[in-house]
């Protein structure tokens, strides 16, 4: 399953509305470890469809950021029912991010 682009006019259905557990990825442009980040939360989307994975650039939606109460990126948030599970900062290897979804 490919990756979406989440915004505040797709957040409510897209990622509360899901029927899968769901991969947020708060990223920028900006910033070097987003695009370190990027590529590996991409290939995690195609090797899991049973996950919903979303990007979020807290550039064009400060909205959704503060909601998370996101202060650094890259923030990754994994979430079930509506409701976030974990969180985690920074960059790290596929397989970190692997453990952190329970993959």
């Amino acid at each position: 399953m490919s990756v979406m682009n989440i915004t505040s006019e797709n957040f409510e259905q897209e990622i509360m509305g899901s029927d899968r557990p769901v991969l947020l990825d708060f990223w920028a442009s900006w910033c070097g470890p987003c695009r370190m980040v990027s590529p590996i939360v991409d290939e995690i989307a195609e090797d899991h469809p049973e996950i919903r994975v979303g990007k979020i650039n807290v550039d064009e939606q400060p909205e959704l950021a503060g909601q998370f109460g996101v202060m650094s990126i890259p923030s990754l948030f994994y979430m079930e029912n509506g409701k976030v599970v974990r969180k985690t900062m920074g960059a790290m290897p596929k397989q970190e991010i692997l453990r952190f979804i329970g993959k």
